[in-house]
């Protein structure tokens, strides 16, 4: 009986750690982006020139454990993990003009984060579409250019998770990622829709379906698909 508490105590300890640590990078997290971001773009130059805050986040990211199955957690510490790592990508290119002039900065480049050494590919496409099947991912994941989903100037949280992943849809799918023509019932989508076009028609739906479900004024009738070039440059401020 006395063994079994002591494993008891121990697992009690352990998760009270890694509780601490999470909480602890999501409020870090949430100060880095909220000194840093504005109208969804980054100060790169003011982080270049002082690392300190972003290197000390990254280091408490290395040393996080979470398991996909507590998914809010997961979820919300992959996806700040991943916009941390972006920023972190760009200053150490900087400067530089877009992060497709960086060689293998999607999937070369690795970071310690979560235990793991990992590619910024890989936790997009491994960690959370290849464990979750939500399109809404693509609208919060930011790739360091102006074509990318605004950058928010707040961390992602797990209580917040899922009506802040909401938000950023209905943002992108009333804004910028859409050009409607109503006359010509014509609407061109930002090329994350044709990259990800599986992701968008989930359930036998359609892309048109997706953005309706987000659209305050909704495509009506039969529109006509296409898609506008991704603007690569790197979104600075």
């Amino acid at each position: 009986m006395k063994k079994q508490f002591i494993i008891i105590l121990i697992a009690l300890v352990s998760f009270e750690g890694i509780s601490q640590d999470l909480n602890t990078f999501f409020s870090k997290a949430d100060a880095f982006f909220k000194a840093n971001v504005s109208n969804g773009r980054v100060a790169y130059s003011k982080i270049h020139s002082n690392p300190e805050s972003l290197n000390a986040l990254l280091k408490i990211a290395e040393g996080i454990s979470v398991s996909k199955s507590d998914a809010n957690n997961y979820q919300a510490f992959w996806i700040n993990a991943y916009n941390v790592s972006v920023i972190k990508g760009i200053i150490d290119n900087y400067p530089t003009n877009s992060p497709l002039d960086n060689k293998g900065f999607f999937d070369k480049t690795t970071y310690s984060l979560g235990g793991k050494n990992i590619t910024l590919n890989d936790i997009e496409h491994k960690l959370l579409r290849g464990n979750f099947k939500d399109a809404r991912f693509h609208f919060v994941l930011v790739c360091g250019a102006v074509g990318c989903p605004p950058l928010i100037n707040k961390a992602y949280l797990p209580n917040t998770l899922n009506s802040q992943l909401e938000k950023q849809t209905k943002l992108a799918l009333n804004g910028s990622f859409l050009k409607v023509n109503t006359k010509k019932k014509r609407v061109q989508a930002s090329q994350i829709m044709e990259w990800y076009k599986e992701d968008f028609t989930m359930n036998g739906k359609s892309e048109i379906d997706f953005i309706n479900q987000y659209r305050t004024e909704k495509l009506e009738g039969k529109y006509k698909l296409s898609y506008f070039p991704y603007d690569w440059k790197v979104n600075k401020q």
